[in-house]
């Protein structure tokens, strides 16, 4: 179950650099003092739901790359959770940081405090990519993160970016292999937006950078996420939080309110079209998919029914549901006959 989340934004805090796709600088509002942060947890709770009260509780320091400030600026904002951690009204905290600021003493300050969750920004596991991004880190600064970290007993989440200067779609499956090879607690993935105010807005004007489309980055993530479903690493997110700054701000890019939604329908589609594809007499097709697949099987106003009909010449195909039907998996039944097919072992 997902923790609730309290979120404390330090935008820009701790940043040693200015990465090309970022723009917190001209986007951010005024930073939140270490003494007002009790005072917005404490509020935060009360607007927080009775019935989740099994649910954990996280405050979280997002935004900015925390471990990057001084020690003492990191303890002056931990220490105000302390009292909420006391009381046991909230259970942990979560943060998000740079790969290369997690030193051992930053570490033994983390777990002393009652850090649970670490967010390693790796963006890409190419070194050609963090260069042209002017991440000012490599690789090797993720994968050692990661290492530590998990020695240390943190859960560990990462952020990967798609569509960044100089990736492609063989980089980033790439980037994926050594990210699971390193077995993270979960992943988040984000496709590069031109922003404005980012550096990557330049480049962009003057014809340096082509953002991907939005069909190329559901294409992207449907291969990079059955590649994680089939290594069991759970995806927290893919894309950025709507949001009216966001919006405001978006030049270009593949932005979509439900960018996760989209991909979905694009992996049940295929699973459709496999299975329709492989049968014999797919004339009175009817399929069957578990209650919460649903949605994704017919796609955002039936464009999934609408592509196989069109794709297969087909009068009809009938929906239906059923809790017998294990989540991801889809059922053809076809004049007698029926095949099974699983999301995570299609390929």
């Amino acid at each position: 179950m997902t923790p609730l989340i309290i979120p404390v934004f330090l935008p820009h805090l701790g940043c040693r650099e200015h990465c090309l796709f970022c723009n917190q600088r001209t986007t951010a509002k005024k930073v939140p003092s270490p003494q007002s942060v009790g005072k917005f947890i404490e509020a935060s709770l009360h607007h927080f739901p009775s019935h989740q009260g099994e649910r954990e509780k996280q405050v979280a320091f997002y935004g900015g790359s925390f471990t990057a400030m001084s020690l003492e600026d990191q303890v002056s904002y931990l220490k105000e959770v302390q009292p909420f951690l006391s009381s046991d009204r909230i259970d942990s905290i979560r943060l998000s940081t740079r790969p290369d600021a997690l030193n051992e003493e930053t570490l033994a300050t983390l777990k002393e405090y009652g850090v649970k969750t670490v967010e390693v920004g790796a963006q890409s596991m190419l070194d050609e990519v963090l260069i042209l991004s002017k991440r000012g880190h490599d690789a090797k600064d993720s994968a050692s993160a990661i290492l530590r970290l998990k020695n240390w007993g943190f859960e560990v989440g990462v952020h990967l970016m798609i569509g960044l200067p100089g990736d492609t779609c063989d980089y980033f499956l790439w980037s994926l292999d050594q990210m699971i090879d390193l077995k993270p607690h979960f992943v988040r993935i984000h496709p590069t937006l031109v922003l404005q105010g980012a550096s990557l807005e330049e480049l962009w004007k003057s014809g340096g950078y082509s953002p991907l489309t939005i069909d190329e980055a559901v294409e992207w993530l449907k291969k990079g996420i059955l590649k994680l479903e089939r290594a069991s690493i759970p995806v927290a997110r893919i894309g950025l939080q709507p949001a009216k700054e966001l919006e405001k701000h978006l030049l270009a890019g593949p932005f979509h309110p439900a960018l996760h939604q989209l991909v979905d329908s694009a992996i049940f589609y295929d699973m459709a079209e496999y299975l329709l594809r492989n049968d014999p007499d797919g004339s009175k097709p009817v399929f069957i998919s578990h209650p919460k697949d649903l949605s994704n099987l017919k796609g955002q106003r039936n464009e999934n029914i609408l592509r196989l009909k069109n794709r297969f010449k087909l009068s009809d195909i009938f929906i239906f549901s059923s809790r017998e039907v294990v989540r991801g998996g889809l059922v053809l039944q076809t004049r007698g006959r029926e095949v099974w097919i699983d999301r995570k072992s299609f390929d």
